[in-house]
């Protein structure tokens, strides 16, 4: 059984609060996007793990293919299986990769074993497996609020527009992140400025992680001025970073792509 996790991005990301179990309430609009890993399982006479395309760091042990096995394997009586994950999304990049791969699979898992589990009781799973996870069990346009899996469907329309991603291949952690945001719960709510025409969202539409991530490493900044600079009516970074994305009302010539880093994709 084989199936395509794709990636997300972030339109806005507001950092309201520190909560008091360390986590932060976050204001996004979360958007699934046409860049997929290809996910495979057969049953097997014992567990195993491979991966193909681009390099995981990292012991294979950790990966959120295998933790959401293991997660339903607790309470279901799953057989050993030989999982495959061909990656393509970008790892660190902010674009939900291994979020995706780990819903994905518990998705494939309760279709392949008739599991019988319900959307919510899927995404109170993913829920444990990270923060972005269950975002990707029914994959479509959502505000997310809470620590992001708070999640209510908000209908996003960009089709007409190209989207070209550049990703510098500067890793951001976490801490890192988090660590010159002021969290501030006043903003203008996200959905306010969604509602707006797409050539008003730059200046409003923001992500509260560039003012920090771009202080410490410059070349972010610099790939979006260029993005505006070639024509996107918007630009922002996505998730923690580091991926830079800009969307174009008219397709941007194959030349841009190879100016603008080392991985570049058009959508």
């Amino acid at each position: 059984m084989i199936t395509f996790p794709n990636a997300k991005i972030n339109l806005g990301l507001q950092i309201l609060r520190k909560r008091t179990d360390g986590y932060h309430d976050i204001s996004s609009l979360f958007l699934p996007i046409p860049l997929q890993d290809v996910l495979e399982i057969v049953e097997a006479k014992s567990l195993s793990f491979t991966s193909s395309g681009l390099p995981i760091p990292g012991n294979s042990d950790d990966n959120l293919c295998l933790k959401a096995y293991q997660l339903l394997q607790r309470d279901f009586a799953l057989p050993p299986l030989s999982i495959h994950l061909h990656k393509a999304i970008p790892m660190g990049a902010g674009l939900g990769g291994g979020s995706a791969d780990g819903a994905f699979m518990l998705v494939m898992l309760n279709k392949k074993f008739a599991l019988g589990l319900s959307n919510a009781q899927l995404e109170d799973y993913a829920a444990q497996l990270g923060s972005d996870c269950p975002f990707f069990v029914k994959n479509q346009p959502a505000m997310a609020l809470g620590r992001g899996t708070e999640l209510t469907p908000f209908p996003t329309d960009l089709n007409g527009y190209h989207l070209l991603l550049v990703f510098p291949g500067i890793h951001i952690g976490t801490k890192e992140a988090y660590a010159g945001v002021k969290p501030n719960d006043r903003q203008q709510g996200i959905t306010d400025i969604l509602s707006q025409p797409i050539e008003k969202w730059k200046g409003q539409l923001v992500n509260d992680f560039e003012q920090s991530v771009f202080s410490n490493h410059p070349a972010l900044k610099e790939v979006k001025e260029k993005l505006y600079a070639k024509g996107a009516v918007y630009a922002s970074m996505t998730g923690s970073g580091s991926t830079m994305y800009g969307i174009f009302e008219d397709k941007p010539k194959a030349s841009l792509a190879g100016e603008m880093s080392s991985w570049t994709t058009m959508l």
